[in-house]
């Protein structure tokens, strides 16, 4: 018998924490609003799950046998980090936001595969939660299910926060305020990424 409750509660925690995800939502929220921001969450649950059926069915071995791939993934994107910040300090007056678009459906899951948070939550949950007891199929959509389920609300969590800073960013000074405090932010997520 499968009980949840660990599973949606290690889940809960790892989806509603700070991560690069959370960071670039929030910037994107707060730059787009949440419509425009909702493809960028959407990409995420999309690649997260693809990664997260991956793992399940034993790519987490390969980083196992190879840990410097794993390493390489996290240096890789620890740098899209750095340089999304680095445009974040770029992004000038309101009129020139408008030049720069959201993160695509396509970007934000193909940046699954670069984030090292969401592989230590799909290694983790594969190598806790996995229940062995259902068919390889079942076990899978259960995995995904509870991890969209939760991460998806959580993500829309960080949009909508974001987008309730679009007014502190209409002037000059509070933009240049949020876009330091975005780029910091995503810094120090690269930074954490590969300590």
């Amino acid at each position: 018998m499968v009980d949840p409750l660990p599973f949606a509660t290690y889940t809960f925690v790892m989806s509603i924490t700070p991560g690069p995800n959370n960071v670039m939502l929030t910037a994107s929220g707060a730059r787009f609003g949440f419509r425009r921001t909702l493809p960028h969450i959407l990409g995420i649950g999309c690649g997260f799950v693809v990664q997260l059926l991956a793992v399940c069915a034993g790519l987490s071995a390969l980083f196992t046998r190879w840990p410097a791939l794993q390493s390489t993934l996290a240096w890789v994107g620890a740098a899209y980090l750095v340089y999304l910040g680095w445009q974040m300090l770029g992004a000038g007056d309101a009129g020139s936001r408008e030049a720069h678009h959201p993160v695509s459906f396509a970007q934000a899951a193909l940046f699954q595969f670069l984030n090292p948070k969401a592989w230590v939550m799909t290694i983790t949950a594969a190598t806790l939660f996995l229940p062995h007891d259902l068919a390889p199929l079942l076990s899978g959509a259960y995995m995904a299910g509870v991890m969209e389920g939760i991460g998806v609300p959580c993500m829309m969590v960080w949009a909508v926060f974001g987008t309730s800073l679009r007014h502190v960013i209409a002037a000059p000074r509070g933009r240049l305020a949020f876009n330091v405090s975005m780029a910091l932010a995503l810094g120090i997520t690269a930074v954490m990424m590969v300590r």
